[in-house]
């Protein structure tokens, strides 16, 4: 198996439902920030590539058809140059309502894991590829126009589909060549769904 699409857009847009809608088009498992939970030796793989250090994308991604959301995002074009055929999904939403959402549920739920791999590999790959000012709302609205801009820049117009999560199916089918569900779009966690998962203080 290899993968057939690489998402390049950030976390907070959509990325939990575009991951289920790719499981359901593609028959595959999909790679989010999930499947990082449940793979903790996955971390130090990933803060070696926000150290700039080399990764064999392929066996990490063995068996999945595709992967999106952070950490994967941030390393699109790394991921993107070692399968060169994926499509690559920019997936996108309002800045206001970005910074909105992840300012209620990533970037202040991430501090509570300090001292931990997983907060080291994500605050190593905020500083070398988004920004550490993460309750700074134009930093990181910044961060987030600038990380969008650098994909509609450099990704081949030929693999790039710019997508947000209110377009459901269609696009993401006419660009995989596959048909439209007759079920619904999947719509999940949003900002009350993440935050009724986490754990009561």
């Amino acid at each position: 198996m290899t993968l057939r699409v690489v998402g390049a857009g950030l976390g907070r847009t959509g990325t939990l439902s575009l991951k289920l809608a790719l499981e359901r088009l593609l028959g595959a498992p999909c790679y989010h920030m999930l499947e990082v939970f449940a793979h903790p030796e996955h971390v130090a793989l990933w803060h070696a590539a926000a150290r700039g250090e080399p990764v064999d994308w392929r066996a990490l991604f063995a068996g999945y058809a595709a992967a999106v959301d952070w950490p994967v995002g941030s390393f699109w074009p790394e991921v993107s140059d070692a399968f060169p055929e994926a499509l690559i999904v920019l997936s996108t939403r309002s800045a206001e309502s970005w910074w909105q959402s992840a300012s209620q549920t990533i970037f202040p739920t991430s501090g509570k894991a300090a001292g931990t791999p997983w907060h080291a590999m994500w605050m190593e790959l905020a500083r070398s590829r988004f920004t550490t000012r993460l309750d700074d709302r134009a930093a990181a609205i910044a961060a987030y126009e600038r990380h969008n801009a650098d994909v509609r820049k450099r990704a081949p117009n030929e693999r790039l589909l710019e997508w947000s999560a209110r377009e459901g199916w269609a696009p993401l089918c006419r660009a995989l060549g596959v048909s439209v569900p007759e079920e619904p779009f999947p719509h999940a966690n949003s900002t009350e769904e993440f935050l009724a998962r986490l754990p009561a203080p």
